[in-house]
């Protein structure tokens, strides 16, 4: 392991984030700083790309969701946004 490797990554925030590039140990912090932030610049509503596979990255996913405070509801987008491989978020003012 190089030292670089523990740098932390920087990820732009904005409505919409795909979770493709993130690795699965990290996925649940990674959500958490990102729903923090969203939140923190005024984001109403999101939608996290988790993927479809068999499901665990999109019930960590949830599981984080769920116990947030600030995320009022949250379910599978439409077909055209992703379908079950995607959750649409709302977050409280």
């Amino acid at each position: 392991m190089k030292p670089e490797d523990d740098e932390p990554i920087r990820v732009p925030i904005g409505d919409v984030f795909d979770l493709h590039s993130v690795s699965p140990r990290d996925v649940k912090a990674v959500v958490e700083e990102y729903l923090i932030e969203a939140h923190r610049m005024g984001f109403r509503a999101l939608r996290i790309i988790h993927g479809r596979g068999i499901g665990v990255q999109r019930e960590m996913v949830r599981s984080v969701l769920a116990r947030t405070a600030f995320v009022v509801s949250f379910h599978d987008a439409p077909a055209e946004a992703g379908g079950w491989g995607a959750t649409l978020v709302t977050l409280c003012d």
